[in-house]
């Protein structure tokens, strides 16, 4: 029997999305409130996550750069997103990429108003969506008046499901609010046709799904079920595509194509200087990014091992690069729109002209 089961008719699939996200309405502009607003804080996500360790990563590295990092919890993207637009003291965060585009297309105005002011500071990794299914449901559309597990509410894969679900218009008969190996065993059990989950391949619940092989009860159960394939083009618009297979899983027959959220490092745009606060913020993510960008290195040898998967110049669907974060010393001061920084190769060849000719040269 399911357990924890709070299953929405999709036509109440707005409102609800609507409840969640009305702490992002009417609250105060971007100022923090906090005793310690020199400091810079930052929400991530749960104490034992990713988002997490990232977050103490670049504590770690912004200290060398003379800025303190205050790194909060979280529970999450849209967590993320009400903080930062708060009174709190949360100037920057880690949030899923396609939380953008959730937000852009709410029936709020006000809702559509603050993704148009989120900016992306640097995309970190990938996390690739796992729709593992009874071998019943074929495509996407195929969740049509199904029953699909969609993640507990609010989470990173309840986030993602929801996004899909609106993109392309698929509406199931039921969405369940179950967590990951309650949903495993719902389809595997025939009690929901498709689950979502959204994470990092391989994902240790879906590798153990080819140990089903070595129980006779259990063995006809595996070969029921599969992943879909997600490829549409309305999804690669907002999404990467990426691919997952019999080097991810064993019992995989075959490659899936499908599609991965980037991590992404956001906040504000504090670029217009309306006043001090904003200044002062924006001045400091410059400091931020330029001390990033100049540790990636280290950050890749001595931190999470997510860090070897970053690049800081990828392109993230419709996200709007922060100038704030890219005025730094390391960065340039023109603000690169993506691809090669002009600024800072010019300073390396520079750099590497000075390096080979004797004559000492006024420092800028």
């Amino acid at each position: 029997m399911i357990q924890r089961k709070e299953h929405f008719a999709m036509n109440r699939l707005l409102p609800g999305i609507f409840l969640l996200l009305s702490g992002l309405i009417g609250l105060p502009s971007v100022h923090a409130q906090e005793a310690d607003a020199n400091a810079l804080g930052m929400v991530t996500g749960s104490k034992t996550g990713t988002y997490i360790q990232f977050g103490n990563d670049i504590a770690r590295v912004a200290k060398t750069a003379g800025l303190d990092i205050l790194v909060k919890d979280s529970q999450g993207s849209i967590d993320n997103i009400k903080r930062i637009n708060s009174k709190e003291n949360a100037t920057f965060g880690i949030v899923q990429s396609d939380v953008l585009g959730f937000l852009s297309r709410s029936e709020n105005p006000e809702m559509r108003q603050v993704a148009e002011r989120l900016r992306l500071i640097f995309p970190f990794y990938n996390e690739e969506v796992h729709l593992f299914a009874n071998k019943s449901v074929q495509t996407f559309a195929e969740l049509q008046g199904k029953r699909v597990v969609v993640g507990e509410q609010g989470s990173g894969t309840w986030l993602t499901a929801m996004n899909l679900l609106q993109l392309t218009g698929v509406k199931p008969a039921e969405l369940l609010n179950l967590p990951p190996l309650q949903g495993v065993t719902a389809v595997l059990k025939g009690e929901a046709d498709a689950m979502f989950y959204v994470a990092g391949k391989p994902v240790s619940l879906f590798t153990k799904v080819g140990n089903l092989i070595t129980r006779p009860e259990f063995s006809a159960m595996l070969t029921n079920v599969h992943f879909v394939s997600l490829d549409d083009p309305r999804m690669l618009r907002e999404y990467q595509p990426a691919q997952i297979g019999p080097a991810d899983y064993e019992w995989l027959s075959g490659n899936v194509s499908t599609i991965a959220v980037k991590a992404v490092l956001m906040s504000f745009d504090f670029s217009g200087k309306q006043n001090a606060y904003f200044a002062k913020r924006c001045q400091q993510l410059g400091t931020l990014g330029a001390a990033i960008r100049g540790d990636i290195e280290n950050l890749r040898q001595s931190g999470h091992p997510k860090w070897k998967e970053v690049n800081l110049d990828d392109t993230v669907g419709v996200w709007k690069l922060d100038s704030c974060s890219r005025s730094g010393k390391s960065a340039g001061k023109s603000g690169a729109k993506g691809g090669v920084d002009l600024n800072r190769e010019l300073e390396k060849m520079l750099l590497n002209q000075h390096e080979q000719s004797a004559p000492t040269i006024p420092a800028a």
